[in-house]
């Protein structure tokens, strides 16, 4: 039998859990405490269902969240209607980010760059790379290898982070990090207070 794809494993578990556990309902602290390096035009990749991308929206500036699939695409564009907050939204592999026409200041990511395997890894840092312009910053949260166990996502360590963004970027910043989830849902048991995780800011050069 073939592996599940992660676009089926996601995909199953939205169906399944109207609230999945990363869906806080906020950014993520690393986020807001870096808004302020945060550049005025930013592309959000893996947005979910918008969280981050719509209080960047909040904050003034011109966001694009997009994610894989469509089922947190739609929700991401139900909250902003809500919220009163113009971003937009697509429905786009993280691996295509490189073939959009618009020009970004800065991309964050929050939760998706431990999801791939190593060469999808170096196949989303080369999308990212062509996507962004010089002077441009990626900004990155990730699970990190400080996090005990093995249940949910890969762990990431500061040597990978350092070796994946060793050419063509400069790393300004590895710092340790939580990863808040919702406590009581399935896929949640982590450390109490959020998932050990790094904060990574680089630029493209």
């Amino acid at each position: 039998m073939a592996a599940e794809s992660a676009e089926d494993r996601f995909s199953d578990y939205y169906s399944a859990h109207p609230r999945p556990p990363w869906d806080i309902g906020r950014p993520q602290a690393a986020f807001v405490a870096a808004a302020g390096r945060i550049g005025p035009r930013v592309l959000d990749i893996g947005c979910g269902t918008g969280d981050l991308a719509i209080w960047l929206a909040g904050q003034g500036r011109t966001v694009t969240g997009a994610d894989f699939l469509a089922q947190p695409i739609e929700r991401a564009r139900e909250k902003a209607a809500a919220a009163g907050v113009e971003a937009t939204f697509l429905q786009l592999d993280a691996l295509a980010v490189g073939e959009l026409p618009e020009r970004f200041d800065a991309v964050t990511d929050c939760g998706l760059f431990h999801t791939f395997d190593d060469a999808g890894r170096a196949a989303y840092v080369a999308a990212l790379r062509k996507l962004l312009e010089p002077g441009a910053r990626a900004f990155i949260l990730c699970f990190s290898t400080a996090e005990p166990g093995t249940d949910g996502p890969r762990r990431v360590s500061e040597a990978e982070l350092r070796t994946t963004f060793a050419a063509g970027w400069a790393i300004e910043s590895i710092e340790p990090a939580r990863f808040e989830v919702v406590p009581g849902i399935p896929g949640a048991e982590f450390t109490p207070g959020g998932a050990q995780a790094w904060f990574t800011q680089v630029r493209r050069v």
